[in-house]
């Protein structure tokens, strides 16, 4: 213990034709899945931990500055509408309490919008278009364990209840897309780009070279294309430039002779011949540390 079992779950959920909306709202979509099984003295640092990792998630994202956390609990003025004693409720809340208020988080009870079987913290994220969805969440269940009658054996022999807590910190994977696409207007940084290289050989006769530098770029787990239409130079700069690829390189006689890229980023525009262990290099740094070119 803890015993953490985790699936990227296909979920359907049968949405009127009204509600649906893009990528944010769908009807078949991908959840980071993830159930938690803790000792009732491990429950407070792995949900710290779970809460971290939310964290770190946002952050990386760059959308950290648009959330609050919701704590979604029960209201206790309807509970037949949810399952488990009011001691195990109450344990469950004041966990979910205690993380918020030792991470200090900008956070607000929603009364009535816990899960049927225990309560949750939700991170609501503010998009590009200010409109708030619902994303990350983690939740601490003393109820399901009780109900399939889950054991497992303590320190001093005796059987004792395990706490679940069920985890998804991107919530839904399609959602998640949809908000970052409006997030960056489809300008995403390098490492989260869906092309990051876009290599653009000036005649047929530079196409060995430009696949042959990205055969090296490739073994970084690059994600690169070789543009191989026969258009006019200017017409493949065009073309990467609408598709926002964030690093281009131009090559022609001089590129393949000296082993070089001509490199332009959208960020930092033409950064001249660069040796293509240097590229390589950079293309690294830049990918391990999410960092610019």
């Amino acid at each position: 213990m803890p015993l953490r079992l985790a699936e990227f779950g296909t979920v359907y959920r049968y949405e009127q034709s009204g509600e649906l909306g893009g990528l944010t709202r769908v009807r078949g979509f991908t959840q980071d899945d993830a159930h938690l099984f803790v000792t009732p003295d491990q429950l407070n640092d792995e949900f710290l931990n779970v809460v971290d990792l939310i964290q770190t998630t946002l952050v990386a994202l760059q959308l950290d500055h648009s959330f609050r956390a919701r704590l979604s609990f029960r209201d206790p003025e309807n509970k037949s509408k949810y399952i488990g004693s009011d001691d195990a409720w109450e344990k469950a809340q004041n966990a979910i309490r205690h993380a918020v208020e030792a991470r200090k988080m900008d956070h607000f009870e929603g009364i009535g919008e816990a899960a049927f079987y225990g309560p949750k913290l939700d991170f609501i994220v503010r998009d590009a278009l200010d409109r708030e969805w619902q994303l990350g969440t983690v939740q601490v269940d003393y109820t399901l364990p009780e109900r399939f009658d889950l054991e497992y054996v303590a320190e001093d022999g005796k059987r004792q209840r395990p706490v679940m807590i069920h985890r998804a910190p991107f919530g839904s994977l399609e959602r998640l897309i949809g908000i970052l696409i409006e997030q960056y207007a489809g300008d995403f940084p390098i490492w989260l780009a869906p092309e990051q290289v876009r290599l653009l050989p000036v005649t047929a006769d530079h196409w060995a070279y430009a696949q042959s530098a990205a055969v090296e770029m490739r073994k970084l787990n690059v994600r690169v294309e070789v543009d191989q239409s026969g258009e006019r130079l200017g017409k493949m700069i065009r073309n990467a430039e609408k598709a926002k690829i964030p690093i281009m390189s131009v090559i022609g006689d001089k590129e393949v002779a000296g082993n070089m890229l001509s490199i332009r980023t959208r960020k930092s525009g033409d950064l001249g011949a660069l040796t293509l262990s240097e590229v390589l290099a950079r293309l690294a740094v830049a990918l391990r540390d999410r960092s610019d070119f």
